[in-house]
Formats: C-alpha cells, structure tokens, sequence
C-alpha cells in the first residue's frame, strides 16, 4: 500500500492512513477459567467479558471477538513481551496464543464524516447508540473481511488482511470522493 492511495479527496471530512506493523495476537481459553484473569493481570487490562467489546490500557488493546477468543493488539515490536505475558499467564490451562501480526494491516480513519464512508461499504449500524466507542466486530467492508474497532467518537480501526489491503485502500478513496460529490 502507498501512501498516495489513502489520500482522501479535499472536503471529504475524513482521514485515512495505515498503522503499520501492529502487533495482533490471537488469544483462545476459558474466559471462567483462570487463565482469563491471569491474562488480564499479566496484560494490565481486563479481558472484555461481553462480545464486540474491547478494553484499552496503556499501550494495549484486546477486542472481544467470540466466546472464547481475543484479539491483543499492541504496539509494533511487543510480540514477544505480550505472548511471554499471556503464555505466562495460561499456566496449565489449555490456551492458545497465535501471534497473527503479519497476517493484517490496520487502516485508521478518522473525521466528522467517517460513519458516513464506512456505510457505503458496510452493513452493520454504526451510529454511536448501536456501536459506541470500544465496540468491535467481525464484519465485511468493500467485499473485504475486516475487524472493525470504533477507537472514539470520530475514529475506528480497520484491521484488514494483507491480501485485500489494497482493494481496501482503492476503495477507500473512491469511497471517500463519493463524499465530496454531493457538497
């Protein structure tokens, strides 16, 4: 992906640019087993309990995306502190910790018009009363499947896998020139 390709139109209200190298770890256990609160300690954050959340302290930040599973996301080059932390954390308990950080890209976007762009591909209501600030999910966006994290009021993450990456960016722009066609 090059840069030019996030480069929303002028007036389109929105920002677009890659988070590069995240680190994303995939985490599986019991969540009412105690490798669940062993993890939360060792991470700093307590695992989310309700799907399609996700919890943030410090430079971490895990999502909620199943009955049994997680997503940390940390800064680049945590790899190996967050799956020592969580493989610490697992004790004797039947855990699995994937790191899954080159298998997507992250794509940040941000504006007053930013729920307006993500409607244009995607299906699911984010209007903040049905996905507030924390709120995560599985999803499809532009014919791409994505994890999708509303970071604050007028931004969210997309985490995207490498191979639609540029699909994603292409369509982000066009999406976004869409945008200004009606001012």
């Amino acid at each position: 992906m090059t840069a030019d390709r996030f480069s929303p139109p002028a007036g389109s209200g929105v920002t677009i640019a890659e988070v590069p190298f995240l680190t994303q770890i995939t985490l599986r256990l019991d969540p009412a087993g105690p490798a669940a609160e062993a993890a939360g300690k060792q991470l700093g954050v307590t695992l989310p309990v309700e799907g399609g959340s996700s919890a943030r302290a410090g430079d971490v930040t895990v999502l909620r995306l199943g009955p049994d599973e997680w997503l940390v996301l940390g800064p680049p080059g945590a790899e190996p502190r967050l799956t020592a932390a969580l493989e610490s954390a697992a004790g004797t308990e039947h855990v699995s910790v994937v790191d899954v950080s080159a298998q997507r890209t992250t794509v940040a976007l941000a504006g007053p018009r930013v729920r307006e762009l993500l409607a244009f591909g995607c299906a699911i209501d984010l209007h903040p009363r049905a996905f507030g600030v924390g709120a995560c999910a599985q999803t499809v966006l532009a014919h791409a499947p994505v994890v999708l994290l509303r970071r604050d009021p007028s931004s969210f993450w997309v985490l995207v896998r490498a191979s639609f990456a540029g699909h994603l960016a292409a369509w982000l722009a066009d999406a976004a020139l869409e945008l200004t066609a009606g001012d």
